[in-house]
């Protein structure tokens, strides 16, 4: 194999993605290098990731930071231009769908250098969500389709992608997930928040619960209102965390507000919760594999599976605390059989389909 395979990070899904990518590339040989634009730049949303994932640490950090969409997108533009360039690796890997994926893939199209794409084919059919519409460009412009379920590969053919370019690999998140389900600690992490044998997880960051103060207002409200029935814990992300406070969502009974939480601290309270309350697309998917109720305040999402197959449900914010008090009443889900190949084997299936490229190529 000629060439090294350069993997371009930049948030924490995009952390817990790459792990199982990185690990079974590097058992197969592949000289790799990893680039950490810099896109999640706090220690709990970034360092601590990479320690507790086992990623190697990054060969670059662009520290590119936050802006507004256009401006963080150009910068990384300008960033990994200069990367790509002086490392010339014969194929950049991208996860998922937030802006430094858009701008790594479009930077080494651009360069003429192929691009493989993990978590391809997702589809809100929402353009007014800002990963919507990267992730379709992203499609585009990859050599390599890596797909976490079927649905997705219908979404890839309709929208004219080379059936040769797709491969259904199952979920690499998920192989994180399992990897490590024994560090999980639910009992701990809850003495360590003070919270009670029963609790409810709540993550929101997307824009459209978020961004807007009077948004930002009515999920403060509804959360309040679904704390009477179960307290919750929310850890905040940096992109809600002073619009949600400022709605008084830290003044409601109940509520119990976190600064951002790492992998394993996160997971092992998400892991025991009576219910999830979430706008994160991997959250459902982990919810999915867990067995865990899970609420999603979205009109549409990306992941169909983890409804049909999972225990995720969409709501508004009226349907939330009827729907929170159903889930309570029916005294949570037990895990499923959960989507086909979602076995904790993916990354493997990727570093077979990248080797074989690279041999292909070299």
């Amino acid at each position: 194999m000629d060439g090294c395979v350069l993997h371009v990070v930049g948030t924490r899904p995009n952390f817990v993605k790459a792990a199982p990518v990185v690990a079974a590339l590097g058992a197969a040989g592949c000289d790799q290098v990893l680039v950490h634009t810099g896109q999640h730049y706090d220690e709990r949303m970034s360092d601590v990731f990479f320690r507790q994932l086992g990623l190697p640490e990054p060969d670059t950090d662009l520290g590119v930071g936050s802006g507004s969409h256009a401006r963080q997108t150009a910068d990384l533009l300008v960033a990994l231009e200069g990367e790509l360039t002086a490392r010339a690796p014969a194929l950049v890997t991208v996860y998922g769908d937030v802006n430094s994926t858009l701008a790594a893939a479009l930077a080494a199209a651009k360069l003429g250098i192929p691009v493989a794409h993990v978590e391809a084919g997702l589809r809100s059919f929402d353009m007014a969500m800002p990963e919507e519409v990267n992730r379709r460009l992203v499609d585009q412009l990859a050599e390599l389709l890596f797909v976490t379920s079927p649905e997705a590969v219908g979404h890839l053919a309709r929208e004219g992608i080379a059936a040769e370019r797709v491969h259904l690999v199952g979920n690499p998140m998920i192989d994180t997930l399992l990897t490590h389900m024994e560090h999980f600690d639910p009992a701990t992490a809850r003495a360590a928040h003070g919270l009670p044998e029963r609790y409810g997880v709540v993550t929101l960051h997307r824009p459209a619960n978020v961004d807007d103060p009077q948004a930002a207002a009515a999920a403060a409200r509804v959360l309040a209102e679904a704390a009477r029935h179960l307290d919750l814990v929310v850890p905040l992300h940096p992109r809600g965390r002073a619009a949600l406070r400022a709605a008084g969502l830290a003044d409601a009974p109940g509520v119990h507000l976190l600064d951002p939480l790492g992998y394993v601290e996160f997971m092992s309270l998400v892991r025991a919760a009576a219910a999830v309350i979430t706008d994160s697309g991997g959250v459902q998917e982990e919810t999915t594999v867990l067995g865990v109720p899970c609420l999603t305040l979205r009109t549409t999402t990306e992941r169909p599976v983890t409804v049909t197959h999972g225990t995720n449900r969409l709501v508004t914010h009226g349907e939330l605390v009827p729907a929170l008090r159903k889930v309570l009443d029916a005294g949570g889900a037990a895990p499923g059989e959960g989507p086909p190949l979602w076995d904790g084997r993916s990354g493997g299936r990727i570093a077979r389909v990248i080797t074989a490229w690279l041999e292909r190529h070299g």
